[in-house]
């Protein structure tokens, strides 16, 4: 065994395959478990080392542009966006579990910090930049809290089609905030329909800037043509052409396009985002906001390059990971950063196969920084624009939502109101929304659940619904009732009903009510005093009621609130066939069952 080990690791290191097997699993227990980068760099293979190199050093071109576009779509200086780069990239390296996961500024993000900076901090860079990264800090607490009290199950609670409704929407947000930016002019009213009929006036008022405009059309359209080719770094390519057109022909002068211009040198200082009193709540519900959306992203993200590569996967570090990266950008004049479904992809392809790629890249910006931060001083913002854009058009799905159409039209509609929220109401509004409507759907299943009386079918084994069976025969006097949910609060009056209902269209008269209760998975105390009045109801009908196939642990629960008074141990039975043949024993009546005329 110890050989095999041995060979399958020197396989790994002969391929550079990146893949965590036997003893190299990181710690369950002690305090490195809660920093997998040192586990990591422990067993770090050096086979690696180059493909992280290389990879490193392509990343770096990608991250540069990108964190300053979506820095300037959320509110912030272009420079912020560097800044928020960095940081959480050393520190996902250090408290992330995943080796490929590239973290930093999203598009998906950029709606919902502009929705809340901008009304607060009244056009000062200054004041933008503090009430942003406050919202890091919310939002890394918020993530730290999830994992540390393992709660990362919480993703789950948003299904697929109320995820594709507000990320279609914040889609949509931020398409909408950045076309006036391609079009080389400003619209200053917040909101997605405001923007939009901003930017509807200012072109038949004549402000479009055409030159502005043949750049950033220029610029979208060759990244967008140069996505058929992953391995090509099309985005570069296409800021790299920008940036020299507007250099070389002078077009920021001659053609009035509006540049990023000269970024501050020097590396960003760990600094306490001081806010108003004031603005605390706005800035802690988008804090929140955020949270909910990078990590619902990064738990996904992680689970598929985890069984990518064949590695385990930690949802609950994923979330301390995540938030210690986000605490990191909001003390060091950042703003709230996720994983990203666009970057990780290209590091993938550029042949990474550590955390140690996100490192080389956050030391290549420092010292782009430090030698360099002259560098992008032509870049046009109208190709910023560009770059957002690309990323806006990726965040949408369609696809999958005409298949939902298809197959269950009601969550496709679930999810145009999830949409409609966003884009109407605002990107926290609608995230807002969006959760509600997660609850309301988690609930309705067990609120209005399914039920069925029971029959016997000739030459099929069990007991099943009469409704899909018409030719199924119920026994004289017994009715066998299945309950397909919990019973709680919501339910426990339907449930009431619906006995007295099938006992009330029973064929003949009713001597027993067996409940199949292997659905019912908890009772609480409202749903418990239902069913003592019912069983008291019942019994003064002269009806005995019974339960089959209850779980021990729902039994424990009826002994607990004081039922087994008025319920005998000798009325539950560990099956319905059990339930039949006690009640065919206690009364005497004309049945014959197909099995039993079996030669």
């Amino acid at each position: 065994m110890e050989t095999s080990l041995k060979q399958r690791r020197h396989d790994s290191a002969a391929t550079g395959e990146a893949r965590i097997d036997g003893d190299a699993r990181p710690p369950r227990r002690g305090w490195l478990r809660w920093l997998p980068g040192i586990a990591l760099a422990r067993r770090y293979d050096m086979a690696w080392l180059r493909n992280d190199l290389v990879a490193g050093m392509v990343m770096t071109a990608m991250l540069v542009p990108v964190g300053v576009a979506y820095a300037q779509a959320s509110g912030v200086p272009g420079i912020n966006g560097l800044y928020a780069t960095i940081v959480p990239l050393l520190a996902y390296a250090l408290f992330g579990p995943s080796r490929i996961l590239m973290l930093g500024p999203d598009s998906a993000l950029a709606a919902v910090i502009v929705a809340t900076i901008a009304p607060l901090a009244g056009g000062d860079p200054a004041r933008a930049v503090a009430l942003a990264s406050m919202m890091a800090v919310v939002s890394g607490l918020v993530c730290i809290g999830v994992g540390v009290a393992k709660l990362g199950f919480v993703t789950e609670l948003l299904s697929k089609p109320i995820r594709y409704g507000y990320m279609n929407g914040i889609a949509l947000t931020v398409l909408l905030s950045q076309i006036p930016r391609l079009l080389g002019f400003r619209v200053g009213e917040p909101g997605p329909l405001r923007q939009a009929w901003g930017t509807v006036r200012g072109v038949l008022d004549g402000e479009t800037n055409l030159a502005a405009l043949a750049i950033g059309g220029s610029t979208l359209a060759l990244i967008l043509v140069l996505k058929r080719w992953p391995r090509l770094p099309g985005l570069l390519i296409a800021v790299v052409a920008a940036t020299l057109a507007v250099a070389l022909l002078d077009l920021d002068r001659t053609a009035g396009i509006a540049v990023l211009g000269p970024l501050p040198q020097g590396l960003p200082t760990p600094r306490v985002p001081m806010i108003h009193a004031a603005d605390w709540a706005p800035v802690i519900v988008g804090g929140f906001a955020v949270a909910l959306v990078s990590f619902a992203d990064t738990s996904v993200l992680s689970r598929v390059y985890a069984a990518r590569l064949r590695a385990p996967v930690d949802p609950n570090q994923e979330m301390v990971g995540l938030g210690a990266a986000n605490l990191a950008a909001g003390f060091f004049q950042g703003f709230p950063i996720s994983s990203s479904s666009s970057r990780t992809p290209v590091a993938e392809a550029a042949g990474a196969k550590s955390q140690f790629t996100g490192v080389v890249s956050a030391l290549a910006i420092a010292l782009l920084l430090l030698v360099a931060p002259n560098l992008l001083r032509y870049l046009p913002q109208t190709a910023l624009a560009a770059v957002v854009i690309a990323a806006a058009i990726g965040l949408f799905e369609l696809a999958d939502l005409r298949r939902i159409h298809r197959i269950q039209q009601w969550e496709f509609w679930l999810s145009i109101v999830c949409f409609a929220g966003v884009v109407v109401f605002g990107a926290i509004e609608g995230i807002a929304m969006a959760i509600v409507i997660a609850v309301i759907e988690f609930l309705w299943d067990g609120w209005r659940p399914h039920s069925a009386v029971l029959g016997r079918v000739d030459q099929v084994r069990g007991y099943h619904d009469i409704t899909r069976y018409p030719d199924a025969r119920q026994v004289p006097g017994l009715v066998l009732f299945r309950w397909d949910a919990p019973l709680f609060f919501a339910n426990a009056e339907l449930f009431h009903r619906r006995v007295h209902e099938v006992i009330a269209a029973s064929p003949t008269k009713v001597r027993r009510l067996v409940v199949s209760a292997e659905p019912v998975t908890s009772v609480d105390v409202t749903a418990a005093d239902v069913l003592r009045g019912l069983v008291e109801e019942l019994r003064a009908d002269g009806i005995d009621f019974c339960l089959a196939e209850m779980k021990d642990p729902v039994k424990d629960k009826l002994r607990r609130f004081e039922l087994f008074d008025c319920i005998r141990p000798d009325r539950f039975f560990a099956t319905v066939g059990e339930a039949v043949h006690a009640y065919l024993a206690a009364y005497p009546v004309e049945w014959s069952d197909w099995q039993d005329r079996q030669p």
